[in-house]
C-alpha cells in the first residue's frame, strides 16, 4: 500500500484509510476488517467518539493495541450525546475538548492520539478557543496533531488562517466534486484531505443504480445518475466503477488518504484493490470531469 504525508507532520498514512464508523458493534466481525486492513497494509483508522457512544472506539483501540506503534488513529470531537442517548449537541467548547480527548483515549487503551478531529463546526463558533485547546493538548502530548472535518467554506477559511492544522476531511467523490474549489488553499498551506465518502454510498461501485433512489443524490437528479453511471462505466470499460471512483479521488496530490467504510472483508479487499491499480491518464480524468459536474458548495460561504 502507497503511503502520503498528512499535511506538515511526519505521519506517511496509506493512501486508503478505514472509515471504522459502519464497522458495526458485533466484535468479532469488527475484528476480522479491521485484520483485514492490515493485512492489505492500511495503517490509518478513523473513528469518533461519536460513534456507537464510544464503543466504536473501544473496538478500533482494543484491535490496534498488539500493533499500536505501526498504525495512526485519529479520532473526532465535539458532539455530546444527551443523557438519555437519543440525540447530541454541539459543543466545541476548549473545555469539552479537554475533557472528551481524556475519554476517548480511555475508550482507545492509549496514551496518545496521532491526529484529533473537530467534529464539524460553525462561523459562530470560538474558534481561537477551540484552536488553543488542540494547541494545549499537542503540547501536553495528548494528541500530536488536530484538523477538521467540515466541508463549510467559511469555517475552512477560518481554520486554515487561524491555525496550524494538518488536515481538512471532506466528502469528496465523482459526483461531490465540491472540495476541489480548496485544493489549491489547502496545498499552498500543506494541509491535506482527507476523503471521506468516495463511492457516493454505493453509487460508484459495481451495484451502482441499486443503490439510487428517487431523490437522486446531491444535485443529482435520479435519472441522471441512470444515465451518467452506465455512461461512466462504458467509457472507462478496462476498470471497476470502484477503481474509477477511488482513482479519481486519489488523483488530487492534496489528497493524504481516502477512507471508506467496510462493512465486511470482502468490501475492503475490493476497495484495497481498487486503490493499488494504476493511476487515472489524463485522457480518463478528463473524460471523468466531462461527464461529471462541478458542484459548489453554496451555503455558508460568509
Amino acid at each position: 500500500m502507497k503511503k502520503r504525508r498528512l499535511g506538515n507532520s511526519d505521519l506517511l498514512v496509506s493512501e486508503i484509510g478505514l472509515g471504522c464508523m459502519s464497522l458495526g458493534t458485533v466484535e468479532n466481525q469488527a475484528s476480522e476488517i479491521i485484520q483485514a486492513a492490515l493485512d492489505e497494509g492500511i495503517n490509518y483508522f478513523d473513528t469518533a467518539d461519536l460513534y456507537d457512544f464510544g464503543m466504536n472506539e473501544e473496538i478500533v483501540g482494543k484491535n490496534l493495541k498488539s500493533v499500536r506503534d505501526k498504525v495512526y488513529i485519529a479520532t473526532k470531537v465535539g458532539n455530546r450525546w444527551n443523557e438519555n442517548k437519543d440525540s447530541w449537541s454541539w459543543d466545541p467548547s476548549g473545555a469539552h475538548i479537554k475533557t472528551a480527548v481524556k475519554d476517548s483515549l480511555k475508550r482507545l487503551g492509549t496514551d496518545y492520539i496521532d491526529l484529533y478531529q473537530l467534529h464539524g463546526g460553525t462561523i459562530s463558533d470560538n474558534i481561537e478557543e477551540t484552536v488553543e485547546a488542540f494547541e494545549d493538548l499537542k503540547k501536553e502530548g495528548y494528541i500530536r496533531y488536530y484538523g477538521i472535518s467540515s466541508i463549510r467554506p467559511n469555517v475552512i477559511k477560518e481554520f486554515t488562517e487561524k491555525s496550524e492544522l494538518d488536515s481538512v476531511m471532506m466528502q469528496f467523490n465523482l459526483l461531490d466534486r465540491r472540495p476541489e474549489e480548496w485544493l489549491s488553499l489547502l496545498a499552498n498551506k500543506q494541509i491535506s484531505m482527507i476523503a471521506r465518502g468516495p463511492l457516493a454510498k454505493g453509487l460508484l461501485s459495481e451495484k451502482m443504480l441499486e443503490k439510487a433512489n428517487e431523490d437522486g443524490y446531491l444535485d443529482y437528479s435520479y435519472h441522471e445518475l441512470k444515465d451518467l453511471l452506465p455512461q461512466i462505466k462504458d467509457k472507462l470499460s478496462d476498470r471497476k466503477l470502484n477503481e474509477t471512483a477511488l482513482q479519481y479521488v486519489l488523483s488530487h496530490q492534496s489528497v493524504a488518504t481516502v477512507v471508506p467504510g467496510a462493512s465486511s472483508v470482502q468490501q475492503l479487499r475490493d476497495n484495497c484493490q481498487a486503490a493499488n491499480s494504476p493511476s487515472l491518464s489524463t485522457t480518463e480524468l478528463d473524460i471523468l470531469k466531462r461527464l461529471t459536474k462541478v458542484n459548489k458548495y453554496e451555503s455558508h460561504r460568509n
